[in-house]
């Protein structure tokens, strides 16, 4: 989704170190020794993306290791803050190369930590950018369209919540803070570059919240280094992302890439000590359900030995459906099931 987000102190002083940075700083922030080192890049504003494909990496990392960055908000009020100009929206951290990725191969990210970078974070209403039950170019609705408005939700980091404002009335309430990655995704098959307000096969602007700390999200390797990116952070966001954005926030994120061999899949999926989940993203929503749930089919045959079929009704009494959003390009639809109903000698990812 687009974001909206935030101008800080610390991520400033990053930005603006760098009106010399050189194009690319991966000889500089280049392999890590040994597997299972920590790789630290502080984000450069001349090294920001605006698509997902194949790019020079801004660092080089081996399988097992932990990566320490940041993100800037969506809209690039970070950007603009330090003094440059942002060229588009949900600027994306990255490409970051995994040694040992190969097509073919599944890239396993697990977040360790995520946090909120500022003070403030935002969020909007653009009838030019989509909404879920506003009319926008793809869905015309006769009447007259919704005004663009803002809001800003100033963050506690002591409560853990942002503060909702509302424009009409004195209302206000706190929303506990979720952070998470709106954006997380590697470069598409084909040669292909693709924008990164867009979700597909590849991950990327899924704004699903379960990219977020505890959970490890899985993408297939389309290309050699796998080529990761990521951004658009979130504090919170409530189902379908209706309105078109979330709590827009610029964030600091820690995690760590392991690649699995010789595992092919098709679409990103996730899981936790809880649940496996798998992604399906397409439009119409019903068949982005389709594919999430043909998915979780796939995997609970492949890892938990039942057949198509026994995992089809299993599903059709226990599973959990999140609509992460319904306003990209493409839906996005998190298909999940508790794995007190699987069998417990499963296969490892």
């Amino acid at each position: 989704m687009r974001l909206i987000s935030i101008a800080v102190p610390l991520l400033l002083s990053l930005l603006s170190g760098c009106s010399h940075a050189p194009a690319s700083r991966s000889s500089e922030v280049a392999a890590a020794a040994s597997p299972g080192a920590t790789v630290r890049y502080p984000l450069q504003v001349t090294e920001l993306k605006y698509d997902f494909g194949v790019f020079p990496p801004v660092a080089t990392v081996n399988s097992g290791d932990t990566v320490e960055t940041n993100t800037v908000d969506s809209d690039g009020k970070a950007i603009i803050a330090a003094g440059y100009k942002a060229l588009g929206f949900n600027a994306l951290t990255g490409p970051f190369y995994v040694k040992g990725a190969e097509p073919g191969d599944t890239l396993a990210i697990r977040f360790l930590s995520m946090d909120v970078d500022g003070e403030e974070g935002f969020g909007d209403i653009d009838p030019s950018f989509g909404g879920a039950i506003n009319s926008n170019p793809y869905t015309p609705m006769l009447g007259s369209q919704i005004p663009k408005q803002s809001w800003t939700y100033p963050i506690d980091k002591a409560t853990n919540t942002a503060l909702f404002h509302a424009k009409d009335s004195n209302f206000s309430v706190k929303i506990p803070l979720h952070p998470f990655m709106g954006c997380v995704g590697v470069a598409p098959a084909g040669g292909e570059a693709r924008s990164s307000i867009v979700p597909a096969e590849f991950g990327g602007n899924m704004d699903a919240s379960e990219a977020s700390v505890g959970n490890t999200l899985y993408l297939p390797v389309n290309v050699s280094g796998a080529l990761l990116f990521l951004g658009d952070g979130h504090a919170a966001m409530g189902d379908g992302e209706i309105a078109g954005t979330a709590i827009e926030v610029s964030t600091r994120v820690r995690f760590q890439v392991d690649v699995v061999k010789h595992k092919t899949i098709q679409w990103p999926r996730f899981e936790n000590q809880d649940y496996i989940m798998a992604a399906g993203i397409y439009r119409p929503l019903d068949d982005a359900l389709r594919i999430s749930f043909t998915e979780l089919v796939h995997w609970m045959h492949e890892d938990y030995n039942l057949s198509d079929l026994d995992a089809y009704e299993l599903l059709s009494k226990t599973a959990e459906i999140h609509v992460a959003e319904m306003v990209d390009p493409n839906y996005v639809v998190i298909a999940k099931i508790n794995r007190r109903f699987l069998p417990h000698a499963a296969k490892p990812f």
